[in-house]
């Protein structure tokens, strides 16, 4: 693992283009004797990932919002240091979901794996997950902490740099009136404004406006036309 984790470190150093950076990391990880990887940058707003696991897992990872069931998921932040896992039987949960969980990605070969979290700005994580298709996972020597971290965290900063292009991520939809009173929000627009202005109740902005706060996932206005405008919502 810690020859691994250096190489990461050097094609994160070397690697020019999006290509370049995918092809190779995907080599390292057949080298380890691993079947696949799993980039991860789980932010309130936008959760992206670069994987080479099967497309259609990705998808359905996030079309089922697995993100919020996913064991992984949850030791990684609670753990916030590089582990290894293997899926539990799915006899052994008690929790439904967690067991369709399990069950499912089983059926794409993601039976174990090493995982390394990181933080990143404002406090958000990412984390790099290794998996195999073998039921459980042993490795020779515990895993080098500063050596993941560090490694994954410039694999996280080359990514961000290069703006690589996700292999799936989750996208925030506003629907029109969502978005037209958010717009007259970030213009500076009182709700009372608003409400003269499209000739609506000052009921309906506020029903507008919550509705568009409770989309984007957060707890004030100011934070949803700041976070709408980013993402180019409105």
């Amino acid at each position: 693992m810690k020859t691994f984790f250096q190489k990461l470190t050097d094609l994160s150093s070397v690697a020019r283009t999006e290509q370049m950076l995918k092809e190779r990391l995907a080599e390292l990880v057949q080298e380890l004797g691993f079947d696949c990887y799993a980039f991860m940058n789980l932010q309130p707003f936008r959760t992206y990932t670069v994987s080479n696991s099967p497309p259609e897992w990705q998808a359905r990872y996030l079309a089922q919002n697995y993100i919020k069931v996913d064991p992984i998921v949850s030791m990684a932040q609670a753990r916030m240091q590089a582990f290894t896992w293997a899926a539990e039987s799915p006899r052994q949960s008690t929790d439904k979901l967690v067991r369709r969980f399990y069950r499912e990605a089983g059926d794409f070969g993601i039976r174990s794996g090493v995982t390394i979290p990181i933080r990143t700005a404002f406090g958000h994580m990412s984390m790099l997950t290794l998996a195999s298709h073998k039921p459980t996972l042993s490795l020779e020597k515990d895993i080098d902490q500063i050596a993941a971290i560090t490694a994954v965290a410039q694999l996280h900063a080359k990514l961000e740099q290069q703006d690589v292009e996700p292999t799936a991520s989750v996208h925030v939809d506003l629907k029109a009136k969502q978005a037209l009173c958010l717009k007259w929000s970030a213009e500076g627009k009182t709700m009372k404004d608003i409400a003269a202005i499209e000739n609506i109740s000052f009921a309906t902005v506020t029903f507008h406006l919550n509705n568009a706060r409770k989309a984007l996932d957060v707890g004030t206005l100011p934070h949803a036309t700041a976070l709408a405008t980013k993402l180019k919502l409105i």
